[in-house]
């Protein structure tokens, strides 16, 4: 069967909180013929007849009757081995703590513990989507987004007529606060100098050219940007070829605010001015707008 005859259908999952309804919508706005809480055992119905004219997006989670891990991940299996089908998993990431939260601000009980406190359900659902997420073609950590964060994010994806196309998303972070969700690959920039060390230097961030230009004046700063742009240059195209829609990419320094922030900048650049679908998420400057000053320790 001919591309232009093969139905695309994109699945949506992931912990309960984590933003699929809002992504659904905005994945219908894009041109999906979108349908949320679709019962498993009713996706074979759906899909029998002519291809639709446009991509299919279903919401799938544990509010759905029928919803078992084991089920999702055989109705994957069987599209993928019929030439009719395209399809792919785009899982929602969330920490749980902020799960929490938002179950909290809605007062809306756990589908999974609907007698108990929501982190109860969320810890219940967290044990269960471990081999789903490991599956997925795509990964976002709604972690530190709001609604509107996470429609740009879609839209730098899946905004191409509702045709996916390799996205890099580049993250900047401290090796305090762990690891962002999801990273495909890290490089560790606390070998660089270090702004905090510089009081004229230690309330800016690695978006700030003085901060830029002190980083560069280390001998080491030049070999370590070639060879992670010669890095990404190798990699970004064999992962398209070999069908990847995503890599995310993470830097970090001790505080993620100065080394990891600069060299974030640094790749982004060079990325888009090559033409690659490319977004960015500096964590811990986000959580310094988020958090009151009193909160905010030592940076680097």
């Amino acid at each position: 069967m001919d591309q232009e005859q093969t139905q695309r259908v994109l699945f949506v999952t992931g912990p309960s909180g984590a933003g699929r309804s809002t992504t659904v919508n905005a994945l219908e706005d894009l041109g999906y013929e979108a349908l949320d809480n679709f019962p498993l055992s009713l996706i074979d119905a759906l899909l029998t007849g002519k291809p639709l004219a446009r991509p299919l997006v279903l919401g799938i989670d544990v509010r759905n009757r029928d919803f078992n891990v084991d089920g999702l991940l055989s109705v994957l299996k069987h599209l993928e081995d019929d030439t009719r089908y395209d399809p792919q998993l785009l899982f929602l990431d969330c920490a749980e703590d902020r799960l929490v939260a938002r179950f909290s601000e809605t007062r809306r009980r756990h589908p999974l513990a609907p007698e108990d406190a929501p982190v109860v359900g969320i810890r219940r659902e967290m044990q269960l989507l471990p081999p789903v997420r490991e599956r997925a073609d795509f990964v976002i950590d709604t972690t530190q987004m709001t609604p509107h964060d996470l429609r740009d994010e879609l839209l730098r994806w899946f905004g191409n007529e509702g045709n996916a196309i390799m996205g890099v998303t580049l993250h900047s972070f401290s090796f305090k606060r762990g690891l962002p969700s999801g990273l495909d690959m890290v490089f560790d920039c606390r070998f660089l100098r270090n702004p905090h060390w510089d009081p004229m230097l230690r309330e800016k961030d690695g978006r700030d050219d003085q901060v830029a230009d002190f980083v560069r004046l280390d001998e080491r700063f030049a070999p370590f940007e070639g060879h992670v742009l010669g890095l990404m240059e190798t990699l970004l195209p064999a992962f398209q070829e070999e069908g990847k829609t995503h890599l995310s990419v993470g830097f970090g320094c001790t505080g993620g605010k100065h080394r990891s922030v600069m060299m974030l900048e640094t790749v982004y650049r060079a990325l888009a001015e090559k033409g690659w679908q490319v977004s960015k998420r500096h964590r811990e400057l986000e959580r310094m707008i988020e958090e009151p000053l009193s909160k905010r320790g030592p940076s680097s």
